[in-house]
C-alpha cells in the first residue's frame, strides 16, 4: 500500500522514483495499491485507476489502462487517458477533452 509516497518530491526526483517503482514491480511481480492525487502519476504507473467521488467517497469509475509499460508521458494515448480522468473529475468540460476511441 503506497499512500501518496511521492507527493512531497520535486518533479525530477518524483519521475525517477516512479521509474524505480516500475522496476521493482517488474522484478518482483508485487501487486501495489497506490493512492495519489496526481493524474499523470496514476496514468504512468497504473494498470487500473479507480476514480473516487468526494464525500462520501464512492467509486465513480474504474478505468483500465491498456498501454504497455513503460509509457511515454508525451504520447497521444497518455494525454487521452489524462483528459478522460479530468473530465470524470469535472476539471475540464467534456467538449474540451480529447476525443475517446
Amino acid at each position: 500500500m503506497l499512500d501518496e509516497p511521492l507527493g512531497a518530491l520535486d518533479a525530477f526526483t518524483r519521475m525517477n522514483l516512479q521509474d524505480e517503482l516500475l522496476r521493482l514491480w517488474r522484478e518482483r511481480g508485487t501487486t501495489m495499491v497506490l493512492v495519489t492525487h496526481d493524474i499523470d502519476e496514476a496514468v504512468y504507473l497504473s494498470d487500473r485507476i479507480i476514480v473516487m467521488t468526494p464525500r462520501p467517497a464512492q467509486i465513480k469509475e474504474i478505468l483500465d489502462i491498456r498501454s504497455p509499460k513503460p509509457r511515454a508521458r508525451n504520447s497521444r494515448e497518455f494525454f487521452e487517458y489524462r483528459a478522460r480522468i479530468l473530465e470524470m473529475l469535472h476539471l475540464v468540460p467534456e467538449e474540451a477533452g480529447l476525443s475517446r476511441r
